[in-house]
C-alpha cells in the first residue's frame, strides 16, 4: 500500500474515532439525564468532563491538518463541540487549513478575545490570509496589537490580489552582506538557532537592502569557508515582484525547479520571498475553483452549509441552463411536423447533441489548458483552429458513419442513415469551433475561460445539433 493510500485511511479512521467518541458522548449523557438520582448535577457533570477528555486527548494527537479535514467533514452542531475542545493556542493554524466556508462557520463562534488570541500565534504573511474573514472591530484590535514592522508589512500584504505574487509571499528572510566570509554566515546562521521552513538559499543585500544575489546553502557548505559570499553567490536569481501574476511565478517554479525565491519592488529591494509550499497551495486552490466554475458553483461551497446557503451559490448557472434548455426546445418546436411524420428523430436526434457536446467539451478543455499554460496565442490560432476543425470532421465522418449504419439498420432507411452521418459530421464541426471561440473570447475580455465554458459549450451543441439534425431531415427525407 503506498504512503499516501495509508495517510488517507488513518485520517478516515481517526475521522471515525471522533464520530464514535461523540455519539458515545450524546448517548452517555442523554442517559444520565434520563435517570433520577442523588447528586445528579454532579453525576452529569464528572460523565461530560470524562467523555470531553477522551475527545480532547485524541485531537490533540492530530496534525493541524487533520484536525481540519475532520472539522470540514461534521455537520454544525458537532462541528463546534469539536472546536471548543482545541486548544487555544492550535486554533490560527487550524483556521488557517480550514476551507474559507467552514472558517466563517468557526469564527462565527469565537469572541474578539479568542480570536485576538488564534491571531497572535501566527507570522505577518498568515495573519492577512485570515484577516479578509476576521470582524472589522478585532481586524483594527490586531493592527493596533502589531508593532511597527509587522504592522506596515501586515498592510502591505493586505494591499495585494490573492491571485498576485505579493499575495503568497511570506517575510521569514535571512540576509547577509556580500563582503562577509562563508565562515561568519555559518556563525551567523547557528546563532539563529532555527532557519525559517523550505530554506535552501541566504538573500545577499547591502546597507540598504538592495537584492545584490543569493547563496545556496548547498554552496556554503561546499566552498571553503574563508571565501567571502560575493566569490560564491549567485547574482542572476530569479526573482518576481508583488504584483506579478502568481499562476506565472508556479510556472516558473516548476519550470526552475524553485524551492524559494526572492520578491523584491521596482527599486530591486527585496520585500519578502515566495516559497514552493505557498505555490503549491495557490495551485491546488486554483485547481478546486476552477472545478467549482465549471460547474457553475460560484465559491467553494461547506457541505453541511444552510439549504438558503446553498441555493444561493448554485442559482445563477442552474438559471442560465434553464434558459438555454428553453431555447432546445425552441428549435426542437420548430420541426414538430417533421417529427410526427418519422418518429425515429425524435429517438435519434438526442445522440447527436450529446456527442457534440461531449466534443466541444474536450476542446475547450484543451484550450483551457493551453491558455493556462501559455501556450495558445494570436501567432498560433489559425493552425490550432484548423487542427481542431480536422479532427472534428474525422470524428464526424468516422462515428457519423457508424451511426448511419445504426439507423439504417434500425429503421431500414438509407437516407435516414447519411442525414446522420452529415448531421453528425456538421455538429462537431461546429462543437470544434465554438469549443476554440468561446473560452478564447472570455480570456480576451478578461474573464476566467474555465469558468461556465462547459455549460455555454453544451447549450451551443444542443441547439445546434437539433436545428442541424432536424434541418437536414426536413430537407432531404419529407
Amino acid at each position: 500500500m503506498s504512503e499516501s493510500q495509508e495517510s488517507k485511511d488513518s485520517l478516515s479512521e481517526s475521522l471515525q474515532q471522533v464520530i464514535t467518541l461523540l455519539d458515545k458522548h450524546k448517548l452517555v449523557e442523554d442517559l444520565v439525564r434520563r435517570q433520577s438520582m442523588h447528586n445528579h448535577d454532579l453525576v452529569e457533570s464528572l460523565v461530560h468532563k470524562q467523555n470531553l477528555q477522551e475527545l480532547q486527548k485524541k485531537l490533540d494527537q492530530l496534525h493541524s491538518a487533520d484536525v481540519a479535514y475532520i472539522l470540514e467533514a461534521l455537520p454544525l452542531e458537532q462541528r463546534l463541540d469539536v472546536w471548543e475542545l482545541v486548544k487555544v493556542e492550535r486554533d490560527g493554524d487550524i483556521l488557517l487549513e480550514v476551507s474559507d466556508a467552514v472558517r466563517q462557520t468557526l469564527i462565527a463562534d469565537m469572541n474578539t478575545d479568542e480570536l485576538l488570541a488564534a491571531a497572535e500565534q501566527l507570522d505577518t504573511d498568515e495573519l492577512a490570509d485570515l484577516a479578509p474573514d476576521l470582524p472589522k472591530d478585532v481586524l483594527q484590535e490586531l493592527f493596533d496589537s502589531l508593532d511597527t514592522q509587522n504592522r506596515a508589512r501586515l498592510q502591505s500584504a493586505l494591499s495585494y490580489a490573492e491571485d498576485s505574487v505579493g499575495g503568497i509571499m511570506d517575510f521569514d528572510i535571512i540576509t547577509i552582506r556580500e563582503n562577509i566570509s562563508l565562515e561568519v554566515a555559518l556563525r551567523y546562521m547557528r546563532r539563529l538557532g532555527s532557519l525559517p521552513d523550505h530554506t535552501d538559499k541566504l538573500f545577499v543585500v547591502d546597507r540598504h537592502e538592495i537584492l545584490l544575489g543569493v547563496l545556496p546553502l548547498k554552496r556554503l557548505v561546499v566552498n571553503d569557508l574563508a571565501a567571502s559570499v560575493a566569490d560564491v553567490m549567485a547574482a542572476d536569481a530569479v526573482v518576481f515582484h508583488p504584483d506579478e501574476p502568481a499562476d506565472e511565478t508556479a510556472k516558473a517554479f516548476e519550470r526552475y525547479d524553485l524551492v524559494t525565491a526572492p520578491v523584491v519592488d521596482e527599486n530591486n529591494k527585496l520585500v519578502g520571498r515566495v516559497t514552493v509550499d505557498a505555490v503549491m497551495d495557490f495551485i491546488r486552490e486554483e485547481a478546486e475553483s476552477d472545478k467549482l466554475s465549471m460547474a457553475g458553483l460560484r465559491e467553494e461551497e461547506d457541505f453541511f452549509a444552510s439549504i438558503w446557503k446553498s441555493v444561493q451559490n448554485r442559482w445563477a448557472w442552474l438559471a442560465l441552463n434553464l434558459m438555454t434548455a428553453l431555447v432546445a426546445s425552441r428549435v426542437i418546436g420548430m420541426f414538430e411536423g417533421s417529427i410526427e411524420k418519422i418518429v425515429a428523430l425524435a429517438a435519434l436526434m438526442p445522440i447527436v447533441a450529446g456527442i457534440g457536446g461531449n466534443s466541444g467539451n474536450q476542446t475547450t478543455t484543451m484550450i483551457v489548458r493551453g491558455l493556462a499554460l501559455g501556450q495558445v496565442a494570436s501567432h498560433n490560432m489559425q493552425s490550432l483552429i484548423t487542427k481542431e476543425l480536422g479532427v472534428a470532421l474525422l470524428n464526424g465522418l468516422i462515428w457519423g458513419g457508424v451511426l448511419g449504419v445504426i439507423a439504417y439498420a434500425l429503421y431500414g432507411n438509407f437516407n435516414l442513415g447519411l442525414v446522420m452521418m452529415a448531421a453528425m459530421a456538421l455538429n462537431l464541426l461546429l462543437a470544434a469551433l465554438m469549443g476554440v471561440v468561446i473560452p478564447l473570447s472570455m480570456n480576451k475580455f478578461g474573464r476566467d475561460p474555465a469558468v461556465g465554458s462547459s455549460v455555454l459549450i453544451t447549450a451551443v451543441t444542443d441547439s445546434g445539433g437539433f436545428l442541424i439534425f432536424l434541418g437536414l431531415a426536413t430537407i432531404f427525407l419529407m
